[in-house]
């Protein structure tokens, strides 16, 4: 049978733990921010425990939110591309504020779902959808590597958590005009490097984090091209050094 506890933080937020026991099966506990969703989850826990289908690792009882981000920053992340770590550190670290006590067993759908909707309203100040379906991606795939690789969990509690509207992209050009004045600005910045690297993403359409950690050596004068190694999905690509960015492409126009 299930039993419900209401709490209240000192903060005021109040929140409902409910245990579902049954005789010859071990206890199950979750905490939902409405009884509502506490009531339902332990409708159907009753009911998965009755058809002995309903199980909780050891590890999952034994470890937290904050333990599990831990280890993903030390392990998983560094193996990926540097220009997705930074961010992804804040990401995982948000998380962890919010949930680090948190018992992987009571990492419920319904509280990350809590989080998320607090994570879009920030601080009085709502972050863009695209915003927060980045951080839900980067703590999906931390949960993820729990289940698969480590054993920490069963299975995933993001999994049939959908994303927030991506919002629709917007195309816009320059005119001539503007791109002038942004060049006459970068020339007359403090940031040396800042004229050369406008030029060149105006030029080739490359990324800022594609561009920053370019080298001389992926500079091939000869194709009139630019090789880069660190893009977005993850492939080398070749870029064409035409006009303005060919003409600027020499050692004395950079500070790098």
């Amino acid at each position: 049978m299930a039993t419900f506890e209401k709490r209240t933080t000192h903060d005021g937020t109040t929140t409902y733990r409910v245990k579902v026991r049954r005789k010859g099966s071990p206890a199950q506990t979750a905490t939902f921010a409405k009884l509502a969703d506490a009531k339902k989850w332990a409708q159907i826990t009753e009911g998965a425990v009755l058809e002995g289908r309903y199980f909780h690792s050891t590890e999952a009882k034994q470890r937290t939110v904050g333990e599990m981000i831990d280890r993903y920053l030390v392990h998983v992340l560094p193996q990926k591309r540097p220009n997705t770590v930074r961010p992804q550190q804040g990401h995982l670290r948000w998380w962890r504020a919010c949930l680090s006590h948190v018992p992987l067993t009571e990492l419920t759908p319904a509280l990350i779902i809590e989080y998320r909707d607090k994570l879009a309203s920030g601080d009085g100040t709502r972050r863009a959808n695209s915003t927060v379906n980045h951080y839900l991606s980067t703590f999906s795939h931390a949960l993820t590597v729990a289940s698969a690789e480590w054993g920490w969990l069963d299975d995933s509690p993001m999994r049939n958590i959908k994303q927030l509207r991506w919002p629709r992209g917007r195309v816009r050009f320059l005119t001539q005009e503007e791109r002038q004045r942004l060049l006459t600005a970068c020339q007359e910045s403090n940031t040396g490097y800042l004229y050369p690297l406008v030029v060149l993403a105006l030029s080739t359409g490359a990324r800022q984090m594609e561009l920053l950690p370019l080298t001389w050596a992926q500079v091939d004068f000869g194709q009139q091209a630019l090789r880069l190694l660190d893009t977005k999905n993850g492939m080398a690509r070749v870029l064409p050094l035409t006009g303005r960015a060919l003409n600027h492409s020499t050692r004395d126009s950079y500070t790098r």
